[in-house]
């Protein structure tokens, strides 16, 4: 006799996801706010601390704006879920951990010599992010009475986050084994429209495929 897994409303979740992703992003500012602090004792001028900081700031906007990107895809996967469960709610807490940790890589991007591993601290957590993404999406897909998307659309996100994926892991390779590039190895992720597209029309080609078979 299968049993069933207990449900809840999403009100209180989504708000919980909301605050936590604040705060990490709110957090990738502290560094910042000490340097600035450390600046003034210095009687460093402010295009003085610009230049001195450059890689603190470059850092703190990239993260800022890869969380933001990661909210904007955990609200669209979300928005029409009513219902959720257990195992869900621990896949989310694993997605909103990878959020929490990522102001530690973005300080030592910023504040620390750069190293072999720094990069995979930071792309590793990127990775972790939106394995936790389509571990969700995949969720849903199995479970399609939680949610009023279509599953076309859900599955259209499970591809898109499977293209993010070998983006990001293409963008570990590169910034692993061609240290000047870095983490502009990043920009890779332009293309993950063009990936998606392509994942796509493989993925409705096999099930054709299958169908006729």
């Amino acid at each position: 006799m299968r049993v069933r897994a207990e449900r809840f409303r999403t009100e209180r979740f989504k708000a919980f996801v909301d605050a936590v992703v604040a705060i990490a992003m709110t957090l990738l500012i502290l560094p910042l706010m000490e340097s600035v602090s450390e600046a003034a004792s210095n009687r460093l001028s402010t295009a003085e601390f610009f230049t001195e900081h450059s890689g603190q700031l470059l850092s703190f906007g990239l993260s800022f704006v890869l969380i933001a990107t990661f909210w904007l895809g955990h609200h669209r996967q979300y928005r029409d879920v009513e219902w959720i469960t257990t195992p869900l709610l621990w896949i989310n807490i694993a997605w909103m951990a990878t959020i929490v940790w990522l102001p530690v890589p973005t300080a030592m991007i910023g504040q620390m010599d750069t190293d072999v591993l720094q990069p995979v601290v930071y792309i590793g957590t990127l990775i972790l992010t939106q394995v936790t993404t389509l571990a969700g999406g995949l969720y849903l897909l199995r479970h399609q009475d939680f949610t009023t998307m279509p599953a076309d659309t859900i599955r259209e996100g499970v591809v898109g986050d499977v293209a993010a994926i070998i983006l990001f892991l293409v963008a570990l390779a590169i910034s692993v084994s061609i240290p000047p590039y870095g983490y502009s190895a990043l920009l890779i992720l332009l293309l993950s429209g063009a990936v998606s597209k392509l994942l796509n029309r493989a993925s409705r080609r096999l099930g054709r495929s299958v169908g006729r078979g």
